[in-house]
């Protein structure tokens, strides 16, 4: 069964949480013991009304503050998908936060109050899914029941946010309107009849139509070498096979490729899925490949296809989100986690502090504080594989980590 994976986004109060219960609840995906502790809670506030936000917001200062705080990942299902949901925080000093749950996602839904429009909040949390490339977007214009379902206002916040939508500077985005009203369930996953001037899919039916094969951006595989296979016993004495997973793209028995970082070439010889021969590993498929040559192959080396090479360098410039306390200042040192690769890493240079609310550049920056998002260059102690980003999501990024604690510090996506 396919696997969709979904951040959500939104300011304080716009619903996040609720729009997910509803949708746990509308489509009978909550336990009997959640849904009776929902309901014990919500009387016990002198709610009347569930209070679905309970569903998502695990920690014990979520649930007194009413609002999110971490990454919060729901898993459900329904017979035509699987679908994983980051519920990440709307406040500004959880920046990272977004950025975490928003990484691994494939669509997004931003939230916005049907009350207040777009805000300062909207325009960060669609930076970050522009800076992102998360192809698929649904803009859900939340608490319509507040505005006693006004298809005027509705228009008026579509407007402003095809406005915001200009800005951008990845167009291959496809954003969807939908109107909804989360705690009283129009159109999440039922039609309502409180927006008869409304023709699209409910939220639920929009999920169910996304393919998922239209939302990746790159169609270059990529092959990171994960574990080199070589069985101890007699029948397979002299097997020795490639383990890792395709990025990107599809590789093929008789391909040609090439071994990074040695430029060695070969062919595919064979591919394995278990003890099962494939003629193709697919994009997203863990697989063992062998090669037509005895050839030094290790972990960390890329196989590739001989006509589409990344950039080898030991220098890059990328768009860091960062996430600790600790300021990233020029000649600070960290180790890049790039696939399975690990290298050192010094800052060679800050260039600017990008405003995540699309007000512009400050290139009057030494340093860079948690949930600052900058351009920075850095220079390796050995070369890497990597692609752009923009051109590929897993290649292009990578992790900062602290050599001293071990703590991951900051994201990185390769200009």
């Amino acid at each position: 069964m396919e696997v969709l994976k979904i951040a959500t986004a939104g300011s304080v109060d716009d619903g996040k949480s609720t729009l997910i219960g509803r949708l746990l609840y509308d489509t009978k995906s909550l336990t009997s013991d959640k849904l009776e502790a929902i309901e014990k809670t919500s009387k016990q506030k002198g709610y009347d009304y569930l209070d679905f936000s309970l569903a998502t917001d695990g920690l014990v200062a979520e649930r007194e503050q009413g609002i999110t705080i971490d990454v919060a990942h729901i898993y459900f299902s329904t017979a035509k998908k699987s679908y994983i949901i980051a519920d990440t925080p709307g406040h500004v000093e959880y920046t990272r936060n977004m950025v975490t749950g928003a990484s691994t996602s494939q669509t997004a839904i931003i939230l916005i109050d049907a009350r207040k429009g777009v805000i300062e909040q909207t325009n960060r949390h669609f930076f970050i899914n522009n800076l992102l490339r998360i192809k698929n977007v649904i803009v859900a214009i939340n608490k319509m029941d507040l505005i006693d379902f006004s298809e005027e206002k509705y228009n008026a916040i579509k407007s402003d946010f095809e406005a915001l939508m200009a800005k951008r500077d990845y167009k291959e985005q496809s954003i969807t309107f939908i109107p909804v009203s989360a705690l009283q369930g129009d159109n999440v996953v039922n039609k309502s009849k409180n927006t008869p001037w409304y023709n699209g899919e409910t939220l639920l039916e929009h999920l169910e139509a996304i393919d998922i094969k239209d939302i990746y951006n790159s169609g270059t595989p990529r092959f990171p070498v994960q574990y080199v296979v070589r069985p101890k016993t007699e029948e397979f004495h002299d097997f020795r096979g490639y383990a890792g997973k395709v990025y990107g793209g599809e590789l093929n028995v008789g391909d040609n490729i090439v071994v990074l970082p040695s430029q060695t070439k070969s062919k595919i010889k064979e591919i394995f899925f278990y003890d099962e021969k494939y003629q193709t590993a697919s994009r997203r498929s863990s697989v063992t490949i062998t090669l037509e040559d005895n050839i030094n192959v290790s972990r960390g080396d890329m196989i590739v296809k001989e006509n589409d090479l990344p950039t080898v360098a030991k220098e890059f410039t990328a768009t860091i989100s960062w996430m600790d306390s600790e300021k990233l200042r020029q000649g600070n040192k960290y180790t890049v986690q790039h696939g399975v690769n690990k290298v050192l890493a010094k800052v060679d240079t800050i260039h600017h502090k990008i405003e995540p609310d699309y007000s512009g550049i400050d290139v009057d920056v030494s340093e860079i504080r948690m949930n600052d998002i900058a351009s920075v260059t850095f220079k390796l102690n050995k070369p890497i594989f990597y692609d752009k980003f923009k051109n590929h999501r897993t290649n292009g990024s990578f992790i900062l980590i602290d050599s001293h604690s071990n703590n991951t510090v900051g994201a990185g996506f390769i200009q």
